[in-house]
């Protein structure tokens, strides 16, 4: 997992001083610290604290509460590994309060945080408030070749924040530019492991999603941090680059909903959830099963509104931040699959075309150079002369990496040295298009 520079932007949510501070019950804490101690079978007040991600302070707090209820009892060691820690077990009434806690939920580990608690987080960081600049999106989109306008078009619609829909045909980089500019938002934001609705628990924090800005400060890795007295913000809390979400044709509405795991008794918090403050990324949009104008309702009020409504198993719905930057990508013409009303919901719209003849020739030297394949003027001419025309002179970004891998391999296996000839340009050509033709069965 890549970490990065902490950045000075991200504005914490307040450290925790007091039990109040927590938002949660007392009976919730002492349930889940219970759990873990059981599940996590840890015995110092330090580790303890580092498994429920709270200060050492607030953690002692409730061990010594279960303590005068029999819960858990001292084992009379002291830790050579844990500064001289006394260390503490459960009672066999605490096995049995634990058992009895993990039947109604097997949540354990960090607690949640509060779900209004979070909001507020979440407005604190909101990806509206980012202060993108040309210079920060060119820099993330300088390994590409762009057309001629497109960072003027994009800096507007990424730095609102608000939907962006991509177009135009397949090859030429609709992926790759919505990955730059993903990459152009280098700050950070506090996600936490979990939030905490109506007595039940939904973790957020995905390792495949969110990407920790440092093990020095993500209280899981860091047990030392949670013996500091002064802890700069709440300790729930995980500082991570701006997540992304990227989907393409396996999207289905259920994705867009809470999942519930029957056995264990938990929630996982939906994709777009997940995404708070960060990019949700609809890649390949008309490939999915559901029709493409029944996702984008779906969107239709979080997108709008910057809130969505997700329901718990008992039917009971509930809102949650909606603060993402939703990029929608697609090969189709918005008009074939959107109807008006729908396009109006979506608040950019950014053709992203095939490169002329000039571009096409500048990534073509840009690749030979980068793969190490000398540039023939002959071959270029038979390419261009010969070849494209057959294809009406359409020209795609992606035909030039893919032509060169051909001519790659071919090498390879010819046993030559890379070079670039007509005839293995034609040889590479073959497998880029394949000819209509009836096949005999």
């Amino acid at each position: 997992m890549n970490m990065h520079t902490p950045s000075t932007d991200a504005i914490a949510p307040p450290a925790l001083r007091k039990m109040t501070d927590t938002g949660l019950s007392t009976v919730v804490m002492r349930d889940i610290l219970l759990k873990t101690i059981f599940r996590k079978n840890v015995e110092t007040a330090t580790d303890i604290a580092q498994a429920v991600a709270l200060p050492v302070t607030l953690t002692q707090q409730l061990i010594d509460a279960l303590r005068d209820m029999n819960l858990l009892q001292a084992t009379g060691t002291l830790h050579a590994t844990s500064q001289g820690e006394m260390g503490f077990q459960l009672t066999e009434s605490g096995k049995a309060r634990a058992m009895d806690a993990l039947k109604q939920s097997e949540y354990f580990g960090a607690m949640p945080v509060p779900l209004e608690a979070y909001k507020l987080q979440a407005k604190r960081q909101s990806i509206r408030d980012i202060n993108l600049t040309r210079e920060m999106l060119t820099n993330s989109m300088g390994h590409l070749i762009l057309p001629d306008g497109l960072i003027d078009q994009l800096g507007p619609a990424v730095g609102s924040g608000r939907s962006v829909l991509m177009y135009g045909p397949p090859g030429n980089g609709k992926s790759s530019i919505a990955e730059g500019i993903r990459s152009a938002m280098g700050d950070n934001i506090y996600v936490p492991h979990a939030v905490f609705y109506a007595g039940q628990v939904i973790t957020l924090f995905d390792p495949i999603v969110h990407t920790p800005v440092s093990q020095a400060d993500t209280p899981d890795v860091n047990p030392s941090a949670l013996r500091k007295s002064m802890i700069l913000h709440d300790t729930r809390y995980i500082l991570c680059t701006r997540p992304t979400v990227m989907t393409g044709g396996e999207l289905t509405l259920d994705m867009l909903d809470l999942k519930y795991n029957s056995v264990s008794r938990t929630y996982q918090a939906s994709l777009q959830l997940k995404s708070t403050g960060g990019v949700f990324i609809v890649d390949d949009l008309g490939r999915q099963e559901e029709p493409p104008q029944t996702l984008i309702n779906r969107w239709i009020v979080p997108m709008e509104m910057g809130y969505d409504i997700l329901a718990l198993q008992s039917g009971e719905k509930f809102e949650v931040p909606f603060d993402t930057l939703v990029i929608f990508s697609t090969n189709f013409h918005p008009n074939e699959i959107f109807d008006q009303a729908a396009l109006r919901r979506i608040f950019f719209k950014v053709k992203i075309a095939g490169p002329t003849q000039e571009q096409f020739l500048k990534i073509f030297a840009m690749v030979a150079r980068k793969k190490k394949v000398p540039l023939d003027e002959a071959s270029l001419l038979h390419l261009l002369k010969k070849k494209y025309p057959s294809i009406d002179n359409v020209y795609a970004n992606y035909h030039a990496p893919f032509l060169l891998d051909q001519i790659i391999a071919i090498c390879d296996f010819e046993g030559i040295p890379y070079q670039m000839r007509p005839d293995l340009l034609d040889r590479a050509w073959e497998n880029m298009y394949v000819r209509e033709e009836k096949i005999v069965r």
